[in-house]
């Protein structure tokens, strides 16, 4: 592997970030040894899975309102421009995954949450068909989350494993996502590698998220984007309402204070110190997307997690 920068940051040095007092940095990404890759999914993030698995710390896709900014915090860095810009690798999630699923009982697993497992990091470290690869042979149910259109690369071993996959596409108008997902490829493209993974025989849906109050959430705007995806030829729509968690919270209503000022009083009078939407604004929204998924024939919301028994645990008993 060539790499165009080799340093080992000085661990003397208490005035650097914790994350570059302990991390070696090879061509501009932050690599860390994890001592563990199974990690508690917060609640408010909104999807079925309660545990996850993140092989990168951080993403370039820049999404304003990404709910994982926050674990930044903890390494020492903003939950800004150095989630944005400084990620964190760990090369050793899949060694570290394989000894965490020999004692694991069979819960599914989300993969991806703490920064895109198919951003521009995963060209370089190529982690994701070692960690599909232990996943599929402990034979523990997992769905991987992505805008990347890498994930095709694996779209083989995605299928032979069984995994899930749920690709994001919150919104088809170009001109907010150039603003609020300003790193992440175009929702064509992603409609796009949507088709591709169904063509290729690989179970996806599209996770519309997040829908953003005031700014993506009008009825012609939603009609757009599940018609739209109803043509990519998926079968299942799973919408979630913009979450604010703190290290979220902050970085966004800054964006939006310059973009949209005149709503950041509306946005400080839907959002209480929990980050989460008010339940009747979200279960309008999502009512929403599901009559427009019917008119379509799609289902709509997440899928029932999965959990199968251990792959070694049956074999014990033979």
């Amino acid at each position: 592997m060539a790499w165009d920068a080799l340093s080992l940051v000085d661990a003397d040095d208490d005035d650097r970030p914790l994350i570059e007092r302990r991390a070696v940095v090879r061509g501009g990404f932050y690599e860390l040894q994890a001592r563990t890759v199974i990690e508690r999914v917060p609640q408010a993030a909104g999807i079925a899975q309660q545990w996850a698995v993140s092989p990168y710390r951080g993403c370039a896709h820049a999404c304003r309102g990404c709910g994982a900014r926050a674990a930044h915090r903890r390494l020492g860095l903003d939950t800004g421009r150095d989630f944005d810009t400084r990620i964190v690798v760990r090369p050793n999630v899949a060694e570290r995954l394989r000894a965490e699923l020999a004692r694991w009982d069979g819960s599914e697993l989300a993969v991806g949450l703490g920064g895109d497992c198919y951003q521009q990091a995963e060209e370089t470290y190529r982690l994701m068909p070692h960690v599909i690869g232990a996943l599929a042979g402990s034979g523990t149910p997992f769905t991987v989350y992505t805008k990347g259109p890498l994930v095709l690369r694996d779209a083989e071993l995605l299928a032979r494993a069984g995994a899930r996959v749920a690709v994001s596409i919150a919104f088809v108008d170009e001109r907010i996502r150039r603003s609020v997902e300003p790193g992440a490829p175009s929702a064509q493209a992603r409609l796009e590698l949507v088709s591709a993974l169904v063509e290729a025989g690989v179970d996806c849906r599209v996770v519309m998220a997040p829908v953003l109050p005031l700014l993506s959430d009008a009825a012609d705007q939603l009609g757009a984007t599940v018609r739209r995806i109803a043509a990519a030829g998926v079968r299942r729509v799973e919408p979630v309402v913009l979450r604010l968690p703190p290290g979220t919270r902050e970085w966004y209503l800054q964006w939006l204070g310059q973009a949209h000022p005149q709503l950041v009083a509306r946005y400080e009078e839907l959002y209480d110190r929990s980050g989460l939407p008010p339940e009747a604004y979200e279960g309008r929204i999502t009512g929403q997307i599901a009559q427009l998924c019917r008119v379509y024939g799609m289902e709509c919301g997440a899928p029932e997690a999965v959990r199968r028994e251990p792959r070694a645990a049956q074999l014990a008993l033979v």
